[in-house]
């Protein structure tokens, strides 16, 4: 919920991050789907990532995508995107939550595992139903996030479908 001071609702740091997550979606070069994600530590966003072709190659909204098996194999997932982050400046996402705007797939939801992530919050489905058996089985709790009637976002007040 979000309290109300001086006439503004201020939000909970869940429905800030989730927005951080559209936000970095926006950024996405892919246009099958646009996808952001952000890991949060100690209060703390310590990476954020988006979908997008690998570091230095041509992106999709330039070249097209490359479609093998219905999934596009130029981009790389925003949550591995966020976890190659860290990797790349040296930080450890051990224990950090991963705020994404959909529900990981389940190569990204493996990388989660290996990288420490403690929780993930998501905003929409995504059709694979293997990534959420991952994160259960790994002891990673799974909340949905929603778009409130005012436009902004919370926790969903009680379980959905990944």
């Amino acid at each position: 919920m979000m309290p109300e001071r001086m006439g503004r609702r201020r939000p909970s740091w869940d429905a800030y991050y989730i927005e951080m997550a559209v936000l970095v979606a926006s950024r996405s070069t892919c246009p099958r789907r646009h996808v952001g994600a952000v890991l949060v530590k100690d209060g703390r966003v310590i990476a954020s990532g988006y979908n997008g072709a690998v570091r230095g190659q041509p992106h999709c909204d330039e070249v097209g995508c490359l479609i093998v098996g219905g999934h596009c194999m130029r981009a790389v997932h925003a949550e591995l995107n966020a976890v190659i982050q860290c990797a790349w400046e040296g930080v450890s996402s051990r224990g950090a939550t991963c705020y994404a705007t959909d529900f990981p797939c389940v190569t990204c939801a493996k990388g989660l595992v290996q990288a420490g992530i403690s929780r993930v919050i998501y905003l929409a489905d995504y059709p694979d139903p293997h990534s959420a058996k991952v994160l259960e089985e790994a002891g990673v709790p799974i909340l949905r996030a929603q778009v409130m009637a005012d436009g902004t976002y919370d926790l969903a007040k009680e379980d959905q479908t990944h």
